[in-house]
């Protein structure tokens, strides 16, 4: 059997450890040695991307937050489904995620962070939120393992009711709230409903037609 490679390792502000591994094809991320993310799995992560940009504000020229680097599946497909004319921000804390992506990751879903498209913003996807009121067509959050993260309570305040309400104030009239989640939540659907959002919840395969666990995407259009 093929043994486990270590790649790299980087530690987040609340001491969660990351550690990129590779066996083979096959890459996962580990937090605190658990499984985070694996390049085997990020259909439902395409499928973020789809719902959250069906129908966009300035279809022309959007402009939209990608919360959370990952892997880069979700960054990819959402360049997939925009025009030339988009400015898409992917918002990342850990800057040895992004070099992960500039290295060893970035053939995985394409070289996403080569687009012209794409301007890396460092620091707390929250903070980014606070201080982009009006801004985005549409916000892609893939944070940790969703609103109920099994990491660590870093994240806890993205997805709050203060949380939730700083996301719906980044976006224009019109926008779209798109949230990735590893399980169903109906306390942060009933917290999207609360704020104003219309919602619908999608359950997606994580490998799409090849099956795979059920992930799933809240969506919320202003």
């Amino acid at each position: 059997m093929i043994p486990w490679e270590v790649l790299g390792e980087t530690t987040a502000p609340d001491g969660t450890t990351l550690t990129l591994t590779r066996r083979g094809h096959e890459h996962v991320i580990l937090a605190n040695g658990k499984s985070l993310m694996s390049n085997r799995m990020h259909g439902s992560e395409e499928a973020l991307a789809s719902l959250a940009l069906t129908a966009l504000p300035d279809p022309a020229q959007p402009r939209v937050l990608v919360g959370g680097l990952g892997m880069g599946y979700t960054l990819r497909a959402t360049l997939n489904h925009l025009p030339a004319t988009a400015i898409v921000d992917v918002a990342e804390l850990l800057p040895a995620v992004v070099d992960w992506n500039r290295g060893p990751l970035g053939p995985l879903a394409d070289h996403p962070l080569k687009d012209r498209r794409v301007r890396v913003v460092p620091g707390d996807v929250a903070k980014i939120l606070r201080d982009s009121a009006g801004v985005y067509d549409a916000i892609l959050l893939d944070v940790d393992n969703g609103p109920a993260a099994f990491t660590t309570g870093f994240n806890g305040g993205l997805y709050d009711n203060a949380g939730v309400a700083t996301a719906k104030a980044a976006l224009k009239p019109g926008g779209t709230l798109a949230v990735w989640s590893a399980w169903d939540d109906r306390k942060f659907e009933q917290r999207l409903r609360y704020a104003g959002f219309t919602v619908t919840v999608e359950h997606v395969r994580a490998r799409l037609k090849q099956g795979g666990p059920y992930h799933t995407i809240f969506v919320g259009r202003q």
